[in-house]
C-alpha cells in the first residue's frame, strides 16, 4: 500500500524529531494507522473465522504471546522455524502442544497482500491474542504496536517458562526479572481461566495426595487422568471458554489444576489480591488488560532494530 504525501511528509518528520532527540521509537496505539489502516482488523476478522472453528486456539494464542515475550522478548521468535543447525523455541518440550501457528501464517500472508513488509509478526500475536480474549468475552483493550522481529530462537532459551511446579517465591522473581510486579503475575495468571492441561501437568498433585488440593476434585480428576494416560482436562470445567475471574475462585476453593496457580493463595498479601480479582469481575478485566500490555512492551525490538519477517517461519 503506497502511501501519500501527507503521510510520507509526517513519517519524515518523526523519523527527523526521533535522530535529533535521540529518543527511541517506542511502541504506540495506532502504530499502522498510516502504513496499513486495516492491519487490525484483518487480524481480527481471521482470529474471529479461526475461533468459530476451532474454538480451542485462541488459548493457544494467548499462551503463545506469554511464550513469545518471555523468551527473548515479544519479538515473534516463537514463531520461526528450527533449522538443519538449530532447534527453535517452537519445538522445545514446552511448547510441542501449542496450537495457532498455522493461523498467524494465514494472517500473516493477508497482511502482506495487503500492506507488504509493513506488519511485523510479533504485533500480529499481540493482536490476535487480544482478540481471542474479546472472542471469550473479554473486555477490548488497545494493543500499542510497533514491535520488530527478531531473528534468533533458540529452544534451550525456553528453559526461563514457568512451570505447573513452581511455588509463589520463584514466580515472583520470575516475573519481576521481566519487568513485571507481583500483582501483574496473580492477574495475568487469570488468563488460566481458559484452555486445557495435560495430565501430566498436575498429576504429581494426584499422586502425592496434595493437601492443598480440595479432595473431592481430586478423586474427578482421577477419573479423568488415569495412570499413564496424558489426557486433557479443562482449566475451568464449568466456563472453559469464557473469560471470566471464576478462576481466582477455585483457587479459593483449592481447586487450581496447578502448584502455581493454588500457590497464589500462599501468603496473605497475595491471598487478598486473588480474593479481590474473584469478587470483582471488572476488576480483574482491568487488572489483566493493564498487566499484558505492560507484558507486551517486554524487551521489545522497535525502530531499526530487527526486521519485518515477509513469512513469520523463516528471517527475510
Amino acid at each position: 500500500m503506497a502511501l501519500g504525501g501527507e503521510e510520507l511528509l509526517l513519517a519524515f518528520v518523526v523519523a527527523l524529531c526521533l535522530c535529533a532527540t535521540g529518543a527511541e521509537p517506542q511502541l504506540e496505539v495506532g502504530f499502522y494507522s498510516y502504513s496499513c489502516p486495516a492491519a487490525e482488523l484483518i487480524v481480527k476478522e481471521e482470529v474471529e473465522k479461526v475461533l468459530q472453528d476451532d474454538p480451542g486456539v485462541g488459548a493457544d494464542l494467548l499462551r503463545m504471546h506469554f511464550h513469545d515475550c518471555f523468551v527473548r522478548g515479544c519479538d515473534g521468535s516463537i514463531l520461526l522455524n528450527s533449522t538443519a543447525g538449530s532447534t527453535a523455541e517452537k519445538d522445545a518440550k514446552i511448547n510441542t502442544d501449542l496450537e495457532g501457528f498455522d493461523v498467524i501464517d494465514t494472517i500473516k500472508e493477508k497482511l502482506e497482500a495487503a500492506c507488504k513488509g509493513v506488519v511485523s509478526c510479533a504485533d500480529i500475536l499481540a493482536f490476535a491474542s487480544r482478540d481471542s480474549i474479546v472472542h471469550y468475552g473479554g473486555v477490548p483493550y488497545e494493543v500499542p504496536s510497533g514491535r520488530r522481529d527478531g531473528r534468533v530462537s533458540i529452544a534451550g532459551d525456553t528453559s526461563i517458562l514457568p512451570s505447573p511446579e513452581l511455588g509463589l517465591s520463584e514466580l515472583t522473581k520470575l516475573f519481576i526479572s521481566k519487568g513485571l510486579s507481583q500483582n501483574d503475575m496473580i492477574a495475568l495468571s487469570g488468563a488460566h481461566t481458559v484452555g486445557i492441561a495435560h495430565c501430566n501437568a498436575f498429576s504429581n498433585r494426584l499422586s502425592n495426595g496434595d493437601a492443598t488440593l480440595d479432595q473431592n476434585y481430586a478423586a474427578y480428576l482421577k477419573t479423568q487422568c488415569p495412570p499413564g494416560s496424558n489426557n486433557t482436562v479443562s482449566m475451568d470445567p464449568k466456563t472453559p471458554r469464557k473469560f471470566d475471574n471464576r478462576y481466582y475462585r477455585l483457587i479459593l476453593k483449592n481447586q487450581a489444576l496447578f502448584t502455581s496457580d493454588q500457590t497464589l493463595v500462599s501468603t496473605q498479601g497475595t491471598a487478598t489480591q486473588v480474593k479481590r480479582l474473584a469478587k470483582s469481575y471488572k476488576r480483574f478485566q482491568k487488572k489483566f488488560a493493564d498487566a499484558i500490555v505492560k507484558m507486551g512492551a517486554i524487551e521489545v525490538l522497535t525502530g531499526s532494530e530487527g526486521e519485518i519477517r515477509a513469512d513469520c517461519k523463516v528471517v527475510n
